[in-house]
């Protein structure tokens, strides 16, 4: 979320309205009211099973801030059809392997499993199927010998970092073709 807000300089055709989160801990809150940016945390745990409940109380602040491009980062809660439907085209979110490889969760260490070369990150738009939008961009990272999970995420981190800015800038541009990075 910081590099993109980082990213949000000079030229960039984008600007930051809200930065929302579903836990009122998470340390890009202060960071993006620190700068100035309206900020809404919105805890999902009061809601418990009820998925449309905590997205109705998400909206709120959304559709107050009345967003062109809504961009995940870090948002670890699978959002329902009827949330993303509303926001079609103009949501996007950020993966940490190269699509359509292993969506969902663990993809270091599956992608380590296979025996994979190389990993990376995708950037996608957001579909009411999980990590299955269109990819607007990938970056690619290598797999070195004796990487665990937890290094190759190190070294995917700062490839989301450089890539979803660069996604954003685009797409905010009108630009949805293909980016595609290298280590």
């Amino acid at each position: 979320m910081m590099a993109l807000l980082d990213s949000l300089q000079g030229d960039h055709p984008a600007r930051c309205v809200l930065v929302a989160a579903n836990d009122p801990a998470a340390a890009g809150l202060g960071r993006a009211a620190a700068r100035g940016v309206a900020v809404a945390a919105v805890d999902h745990r009061p809601f418990g099973p009820d998925r449309a409940a905590f997205e109705a109380a998400l909206l709120e602040p959304i559709r107050a801030a009345r967003p062109d491009i809504i961009c995940l980062a870090g948002f670890m809660r699978v959002l329902t059809p009827a949330f993303v439907e509303q926001f079609a085209g103009r949501m996007l979110n950020i993966h940490p392997s190269l699509l359509p490889k292993y969506p969902g969760l663990h993809t270091h260490q599956r992608a380590l499993d296979a025996g994979d070369h190389l990993a990376g990150c995708t950037v996608h738009q957001v579909t009411p199927v999980l990590d299955d939008g269109p990819i607007l961009g990938q970056a690619t990272v290598p797999v070195l010998p004796g990487d665990t999970a937890e290094v190759l995420s190190a070294r995917v981190l700062a490839a989301e970092h450089r890539l979803y800015p660069a996604v954003l800038r685009r797409f905010a541009s009108g630009d949805h073709s293909l980016l595609q990075l290298a280590h």
